[in-house]
């Protein structure tokens, strides 16, 4: 990294955990993220951020959607674990976990889950080792009240780690 890049300072900026889903021929997958932000209100449309490599992102440009779960702060790390450290292509990890099919045919992550949201796929941008994932909001739903897991929590609190094809893996560094 950079010597002039303290990552300090960038774990200073809010993040949120939430698990991005989606599907395509039958196949389903899922993966932690904490890239994510709302862009406009009218249409509303947000951006997720995905390494290029993963499988989820394959899917997501395949199927030309996705879903986002909001995690709440209880959520054991054990759990995060599951859309976290392990790939897809090997493994079930919705055989895990309890979720729903959503209307658009997108599985929803309920189990530790605040809210719901449903997007088509907009714009993929190529950013070095990531894809920018713009997306309209179909649907949202609260599915209960509680507080959002932050990113510094999962760290500070929890003591998770970052993959290395997360975007904040630099984090691994913060204590």
């Amino acid at each position: 990294m950079d010597a002039q890049i303290d990552p300090r300072a960038l774990f200073t900026l809010n993040y949120g955990v939430y698990i991005l889903s989606t599907s395509y021929e039958e196949k389903k997958n899922g993966q932690i993220i904490n890239a994510l932000m709302q862009l406009t209100a009218d249409p509303i449309c947000m951006a997720a951020c995905l390494h290029r490599d993963n499988y989820t992102t394959e899917l997501v440009e395949k199927s030309g959607r996705f879903s986002i779960s909001v995690l709440e702060d209880a959520v054991p790390l054990k759990f995060i674990g599951l859309f976290g450290f392990r790939c897809g292509r090997e493994f079930d990890k919705f055989g895990e976990c309890t979720y729903e099919i959503g209307e658009s045919g997108l599985p929803l992550v309920t189990e530790y889950t605040l809210a719901g949201i449903e997007l088509s796929v907009l714009s993929v941008q190529d950013v070095f080792t990531h894809k920018l994932i713009v997306g309209r909001v179909e649907k949202a739903q609260l599915l209960k009240e509680g507080t959002p897991l932050t990113y510094a929590n999962y760290h500070r609190v929890k003591k998770g780690k970052s993959p290395a094809n997360a975007p904040s893996a630099v984090f691994n560094q913060v204590k």
